[in-house]
């Protein structure tokens, strides 16, 4: 008997009776993942950062300082996220083990350590989770979460809730695009993203995947998640900017003919950047897997010529160390 969607709603571009779908349609076709994968191995890609990973490691990571109280915000490699909020602790798709993978001694390995450990956290009051890929649903890490912070509670997509559970995840919210839970004054409203999903061979789609905005009074934090560039994402700023901050993502874009429908390059996070009202903002979802053919230094590179060819001189919109935080309590234009 084949699966059907218990979520679908037909008024909703992104539901189907089989699953979910983006509405700007696909733009991959058949044979071009293996298309891609034996250019791939034919070119030997992707090629080590320019001074090799150690130089990259000293150049990029820092171990995460989790001192103080202040409301602020942590980059921990990839797209995973600390937020301390009014004394709450809120982790982002937190992918910390060593290969982004179903398999221990396969798959994606780390190539910078993870900047912080779950067993360093003080707490864990939220988990946020964008969609079920490996590199940001890391079973181990969700493993260990559960364990040592029986209390937190999950906020997915739909269609995500049972494979946390399964996990050992006590307290779970599924949320459609646009909906929203508000717990303990913290607002989280799940929002559109460009993307799919899938964990094993016979589920691709079954679970949505999102973005997130985090609100808490004077802060407002928009997490693009896993996107390719759409002209609709500018919509979430529409309804529920302006933001304190942004995390975009710059990273895993090459080749583009490839990527583009699933992973947005420098030049399009630019663009959506300058569309959403520039705000300062993180970029993301580089610097840890190489999963895609650009060296694991060349997002940055790359970053830095898509400003310059949009015309923008500022620091707004910059790369950070891999556990380095800001502050989001400056209501000034620039965080610190």
């Amino acid at each position: 008997m084949a699966w059907h969607n218990p979520w679908y709603d037909a008024s909703l571009a992104h539901h189907t009776p089989e699953g979910f779908r983006n509405p700007e349609g696909e733009l991959c076709q058949p044979g071009d993942l293996q298309r891609w994968r034996r250019a791939r191995r034919q070119q030997n890609l992707p090629l080590p950062p320019q001074h090799g990973y150690p130089a990259f490691i000293e150049t990029w990571y820092q171990d995460a300082d989790l001192s103080g109280e202040d409301d602020r915000i942590w980059w921990l490699g990839h797209a995973a996220l600390l937020i301390r909020l009014n004394q709450r602790y809120i982790l982002i798709d937190p992918a910390l083990s060593a290969r982004a993978s179903p398999l221990p001694f396969a798959g994606p390995r780390r190539k910078t350590p993870a900047p912080l450990s779950i067993a360093r956290l003080p707490h864990l009051d939220y988990v946020l989770i964008s969609h079920n890929h490996y590199d940001h649903l890391d079973r181990p890490t969700i493993k260990q979460i559960a364990r040592r912070f029986p209390a937190a509670h999950f906020l997915v997509p739909l269609g995500m809730a049972r494979w946390c559970r399964q996990r050992g995840v006590r307290t779970v919210t599924e949320l459609d695009w646009w909906q929203a839970a508000t717990l303990s004054g913290v607002t989280f409203t799940a929002v559109p993203a460009r993307h799919w999903s899938m964990r094993t061979f016979w589920d691709r789609n079954r679970a949505l995947w999102c973005g997130w905005v985090i609100t808490h009074r004077h802060v407002n934090v928009w997490f693009s998640g896993d996107s390719g560039y759409s002209d609709n994402l500018s919509l979430i700023a529409q309804r529920l900017g302006p933001f304190t901050l942004a995390a975009l993502p710059i990273g895993a874009y090459a080749p583009q003919w490839f990527m583009r429908g699933q992973h947005m390059d420098p030049d399009q996070a630019v663009a959506l950047w300058q569309q959403t009202g520039r705000p300062v903002t993180l970029p993301i979802h580089w610097g840890v897997f190489e999963l895609a053919d650009e060296s694991l230094d060349e997002p940055p590179l790359a970053l830095a010529q898509a400003l310059r060819r949009a015309g923008e001189e500022n620091n707004r919109f910059a790369p950070w160390r891999i556990g380095e935080s800001r502050s989001l309590e400056n209501k000034d234009s620039e965080l610190s």
